[in-house]
Formats: structure tokens, sequence, C-alpha cells
């Protein structure tokens, strides 16, 4: 079995629709595909009506949170999406995207860049705005020349000239929300240093304490002397371990299935969850529901 259990669609900032997300991660030959929005859900429901037979999607999202002042990624998996507390905690973080969109915008300006909200909106579409459609324009308009370059001091990381915080989840309160949704967590990219300040060792260890499920050892932005003690780190944690593509389309460089999960590991992810069920393709039949239990 080849399973991806990070990817991204226009629902947040992903460049392929939901549909053609899970058309194409048929095509590569997966077997399992997790659909992992950024702090949205929206894209589950035009990805399960087009899931071709033979593909099963995980339904997740990427929790933004923030840890003393670091900003870190929570994989979510298989959680009910209509929990209240959750829902409404990930649309506290979603709403908060747009205000931070337009400080960004203004800061940039300020910068002798001439971008606009009309152009960030146009690129968003119906996703969630964040930095990543930000880094686009900046392409577009020539300043930088790929979206990982605009992801510098310079421009839009962490602390950099245009970087402007939002509202993000303690990552102690999303690992309990997604718990009580019935949900999975894995620590999404931990060591991706090239993204800025990253947690130390220690924190792992208290979110694993607290119930964290796993880490995402194998991703592109993880060498392999970080892949291997990361690795050694979850197993004298207890932690399950994971490996991703963190596919976004043609905002960058990685491609499906470039990193994928041990299908244990995929096991035990499921047996974990609660909130909902990984649904089977069925070619495109409509009306499948996720949830475990009637709404």
């Amino acid at each position: 079995m080849r399973i991806d259990l990070h990817t991204h669609s226009t629902a947040s900032d992903g460049t392929d629709t939901p549909a053609e997300l899970v058309l194409r991660a048929a095509a590569e030959g997966l077997d399992v595909i997790a659909l992992t929005d950024h702090d949205t859900t929206r894209g589950h429901a035009e990805a399960i009506e087009a899931l071709p037979e033979g593909l099963t999607l995980v339904t997740g999202a990427e929790l933004s949170c923030r840890w003393n002042g670091i900003s870190m990624h929570m994989l979510a998996y298989l959680f009910d999406p209509k929990e209240p507390r959750l829902l409404a905690e990930r649309e506290l973080v979603r709403d908060d995207r747009v205000p931070r969109a337009h400080a960004m915008i203004a800061k940039l300006r300020e910068l002798g860049v001439p971008i606009t909200w009309e152009q960030v909106a146009r690129i968003a579409g119906d996703g969630s705005v964040g930095r990543p459609h930000l880094a686009s324009a900046l392409v577009e308009l020539g300043v930088v020349d790929s979206v990982s370059d605009a992801f510098t001091p310079e421009w839009l990381a962490d602390g950099g000239r245009a970087y402007v915080e939002k509202h993000e989840t303690d990552p102690f309160e999303a690992i309990r929300l997604v718990k009580a949704a019935g949900g999975v967590t894995v620590f999404a990219h931990p060591a991706a240093s090239k993204r800025g300040r990253t947690v130390p060792e220690s924190a792992i260890a208290d979110l694993a304490a607290a119930g964290l499920d796993g880490i995402e050892v194998d991703h592109m932005d993880h060498d392999p002397a970080t892949r291997a003690r990361l690795r050694g780190l979850a197993q004298e944690l207890g932690l399950l371990t994971t490996g991703s593509s963190d596919y976004h389309g043609s905002r960058k460089t990685c491609v499906l299935g470039e990193y994928t999960t041990d299908p244990e590991v995929y096991g035990e992810i499921t047996r974990r969850a609660t909130g909902a069920f990984p649904v089977p393709g069925t070619g495109g039949r409509r009306g499948v529901q996720p949830c475990r239990s009637p709404l």
C-alpha cells in the first residue's frame, strides 16, 4: 500500500481542487490519501464525491498552533468535523487569516512591493487565504523566483520583514480538542528549520505526555540525519511515525507520494480514531458521509 497522509487542495493553499487531487492521487498509484487543508474541512465533500474506486480518503485538517511564540502545525485525522468546540476553534483561526493578510500586504507595500488585496484574493480563490497566496503574488510580481524564496526573513518567514502573527491554537489545547472529537494528532514536519524556529525535543516529549499520537518524520523538509533523529525520538516517546508529501500542487516542488506512511502505522491511526471512518472510493458515488455516528 502507498499511503500519503498530508496534502492540500484549493480549500486552503493548494492548486488542485479536492476532486482533482483525489483523481491525481489515483493516477499516481496511491492507495490512501489524507486531505489536510489548513484549519478547514471544506474540501472533504467534493473529494468524497469524486473519490475513484481503489483510493481511500482519510479526512483531516492541518491545525495552526503556536508554542512559546513558535509556529507549529498539527495534523488531525478522522475527527468529527461537526464537533462544536473544535469547529469553533478552527473558525476562529480561519477568520483571522483575512485581517492578517491585509496587514502583511500593508507591510509589503511599505517595502515597495506593489501587491494588492485584489491580487491575493484572486490567487486564493475560495481557499483560506494564507502566506502561500502572498508568496505566489510575489512570484507573479517578479519579486522572488519561487514560493519557497518568499519564505525568508527578507519577506514572509516567521519574524520576517512582512510577517504578521495570526491567532493560533495552543498545541496542548489542539490535542485535547481533537481527542474530544474522536481524532488522532500528528505533529507535522517538527524539525523543518528552513521554515523558521522549531520547538525543542523537550516540548515534543511534553506533547506526547499530553496525548500526541505521532510525529511526521519522512518529509521533504527533513534531511536523512534529521529523519533518523526524529525516528529515534519517536521510539523513545512511544509515538507513531508518518511520512507524507505535504503536496500543494504547483505551489511547491513536492509530488504526491514522495514520502509515504507504513501501512501498520496507518492501521493504528484508524484503530485509534472514533470520530470518522476512512472513506473507500466507489467511483464517484454521491452522498457518502465520513462520520461514524448519525449527524
